[in-house]
């Protein structure tokens, strides 16, 4: 009779299991007017490596029949024009107890960047550059305060946004992660590349790899920075700008954020509503479900 009855407990309480997970939060907004790139969201991870140079992460051991919060945060907004300060922070993406922070936006006239799972880069005018967040990602590049007001590049979570100098051009933003957790290698959370300030003839930075969005150019026209990748957390471009037209160009918004999660083929996930998701057949002992957008819970039979 004990026998059956601790079957019972057992049954209720469910199965263990191992689960491996990525987890990137979405990427930061880009700056303004000599703008910096935003920052790519926080990234942490189990397989191949994780964010910020930290140690890297452990699976959790979870159990069958039990349900568990996924959050796939979005990408910040980017500068709704050259004007403006009004570029956002990246949101949060969560899996069970493991949250990574969204990137910080760029620094913009007026305003500072922040700091994110990666930060956001220093404007030309004299903004300063936002912090990672430790084992999630780096720091965003500084700004050059001289003419031609060149931004920083956007904190990666493989390595700090590049730092502007005097050159016309903008910079790249920090390198992201690359992971197998699919199975292949693949790279997440660049950081978004610098826009330009007062120069006519200028190139914006390249984003970061793994989703950064580039800088807008000067030439041979006044161009927006383009946005981070999407479900790769990278951060958006810097608007490319000029004295004479300060207000015409935007910086970008930043990349939605990943859930991967891997664990034994002999499980069958369930995909809760309110998530949007996909899941891989068998290979090697795993199965994998990347999640994509949304909130809602998953659980494993």
């Amino acid at each position: 009779m004990l026998g059956i009855m601790a079957s019972a407990i057992s049954g209720n309480l469910g199965i263990p299991l191992s689960v491996d997970y990525l987890v990137v939060a979405g990427g930061g907004g880009g700056g303004n007017f000599g703008g910096g790139g935003g920052g790519a969201g926080g990234l942490r991870c189990t397989i191949t490596a994780t964010g910020g140079g930290g140690t890297l992460e452990t699976a959790l051991s979870l159990k069958t029949s039990i349900n568990y919060t996924v959050t796939v945060g979005a990408g910040g907004a980017g500068t709704s024009t050259g004007s403006t300060n009004d570029c956002t922070s990246g949101s949060n993406s969560v899996f069970s107890t493991i949250t990574s922070t969204g990137g910080g936006y760029a620094a913009s006239i007026g305003r500072v960047a922040a700091t994110g799972g990666s930060g956001g880069g220093g404007n030309g005018n004299g903004y300063a550059k936002g912090s990672g967040t430790a084992n999630q990602g780096y720091a965003g590049g500084n700004e050059y305060s001289g003419n031609p007001y060149v931004g920083g590049g956007g904190g990666g979570a493989g390595a700090v946004g590049t730092n502007a100098t005097s050159a016309n051009n903008g910079v790249a933003g920090g390198a992201g992660v690359a992971t197998s957790i699919t199975g292949s290698s693949v790279t997440y959370a660049g950081g978004g590349g610098s826009g330009i300030g007062n120069s006519s003839t200028a190139l914006g930075g390249a984003g970061g790899s793994g989703g950064g969005g580039a800088g807008g150019n000067n030439t041979p026209s006044l161009t927006n920075g383009t946005a981070g990748t999407a479900n790769t957390g990278g951060g958006g471009g810097g608007a490319g700008s000029t004295n004479s037209s300060a207000s015409a160009a935007t910086g970008a918004a930043g990349g939605s954020g990943v859930v991967i999660l891997r664990y034994p083929d002999t499980r069958t996930i369930t995909i809760g509503a309110g998530l949007t998701g996909t899941t891989s057949g068998a290979s090697g002992g795993y199965k994998r479900t990347t999640l994509t957008a949304g909130t809602g819970n998953v659980s494993w039979a």
